[in-house]
């Protein structure tokens, strides 16, 4: 078997949980292009590593580059589904990505 350090190494970064209002699914949809494209743009800069939501409408996931919790969660609230309403309330937790050596 491989020595797993010479494979893998632990990422330090943030999961940040932001919640959906209880109306997120009617109130998202004129702010959906551009909270994807925000999204995006983050993903392209290497600012976020992921990014999605559950089906259910409850919350979003987002694992972020930052050096602290209060970091992450800044470049989150500048999204435009928070400064609307569509989002309520984020979180962040220190997370160790798993990555592969070399990455």
């Amino acid at each position: 078997m491989p020595d797993p350090s010479n494979v893998a190494v632990l990422e330090p970064i943030w999961l940040v949980e932001a919640t959906y209002a209880p109306d997120a699914a009617e109130t998202r949809v004129p702010f959906r292009a551009a909270h994807l494209a925000g999204i995006v743009a983050r993903l392209d800069a290497g600012t976020y590593v992921e990014a999605g939501a559950f089906l259910d409408v409850s919350a979003s996931v987002i694992l972020v580059r930052a050096e602290t919790a209060d970091a992450a969660i800044e470049l989150v609230r500048d999204d435009v589904y928070l400064r609307n309403g569509v989002w309520v309330e984020v979180r962040a937790w220190a997370f160790g990505r798993v990555a592969r050596a070399g990455q």
